[in-house]
């Protein structure tokens, strides 16, 4: 069963997230990362090319974290259960999930893959996953247990994992980092996550609108990432959500917005902050990360 991202990202966007075009005469491009809705909005005499240039580096990112291409890395790692020689940035994605999963103790947990896959099996024949396929699924979990080097990438056999949870931010930061070798300073970057670089429309930052903010607010240097439990379900007629517990409880409603200089972090922060207890154990957490703050949780009644 394929997940439709889109949906979950299209949500994301539009529900959480929605970012004004910028001045009339910036360039503006949109198109699809990771099987999503993207936009780079920029004013540089050179945007038509430099933004040519960020959509090649998209393509190159997603053949490292794609679920659905057969030839990328991390379906060659989930394949063999080995990776030799992977990419540099497979690397630094791999270092900033491990450095979240500290952070959260286990929550953001890369190697629910199998978990996913049990409960999309079933959940693609009209049924729901049966307690003992999930019994078993958990006990591949641990991202602990993923060995990772320059040389070689090696996994305990029945492990699998996804970066989706934050592989879109940090392909935002790779984006904004070329853009800024090629002199672009003011840019807004929607990769389903926002990086808003530079001063932005009026030299005052760019406008983004949180959901069920009346108001935008001017972003400069910061991106967001926000997630919801349920913001995509994996069994619709089931409602389990997309964002699973690595220790299986259940998770509470909610919806969460985190801001960082970073992309990938807020990213993946906000998927981990979906499994918390309540607002207070998000800010605990986060007291833990200078550079990331809590901007949105929303907790709904179940």
């Amino acid at each position: 069963m394929k997940m439709n991202r889109r949906r979950f990202l299209s949500f994301v966007s539009a529900a959480c997230l929605s970012a004004a075009a910028g001045p009339a005469a910036a360039f503006r491009w949109q198109g699809i990362a990771l099987g999503a809705k993207a936009q780079i909005v920029l004013d540089h005499p050179e945007a038509e090319a430099i933004t040519q240039a960020a959509r090649a580096e998209i393509a190159r990112l997603e053949g490292i974290f794609s679920l659905y291409r057969a030839d990328s890395e991390i379906m060659q790692l989930n394949r063999d259960g080995t990776l030799d020689a992977p990419s540099f940035e497979l690397l630094e994605c791999l270092a900033l999930a491990r450095r979240v999963f500290g952070l959260t103790e286990g929550r953001f947990d890369p190697s629910v893959q199998p978990l996913w896959q049990v409960m999309a099996e079933a959940a693609s024949r009209g049924q729901a996953a049966q307690a003992n396929d999930l019994d078993t699924a958990r006990t591949f979990i641990g991202f602990d247990r993923v060995r990772i080097s320059a040389a070689r990438i090696s996994m305990d056999r029945g492990q699998a994992l996804t970066l989706n949870g934050i592989a879109q931010g940090f392909i935002a930061d790779k984006v904004a980092a070329l853009l800024s070798a090629r002199g672009v300073k003011d840019v807004l970057i929607d990769t389903g996550e926002i990086l808003a670089l530079g001063d932005g429309q009026g030299g005052n930052g760019w406008p983004v609108r949180l959901a069920g903010e009346r108001d935008a607010r001017q972003w400069q240097g910061r991106a967001l990432a926000s997630s919801a439990t349920f913001g995509t379900l994996i069994d619709e007629r089931h409602g389990e959500g997309h964002i699973l517990d690595p220790l299986g409880r259940k998770p509470i409603a909610t919806q969460v917005t985190v801001s960082a200089h970073s992309a990938g972090l807020a990213d993946a922060l906000s998927t981990a902050l979906c499994l918390v207890s309540g607002e207070e154990e998000a800010r605990d957490v986060l007291s833990l990360v200078n550079e990331a703050r809590l901007e949105r949780f929303i907790q709904t009644p179940t």
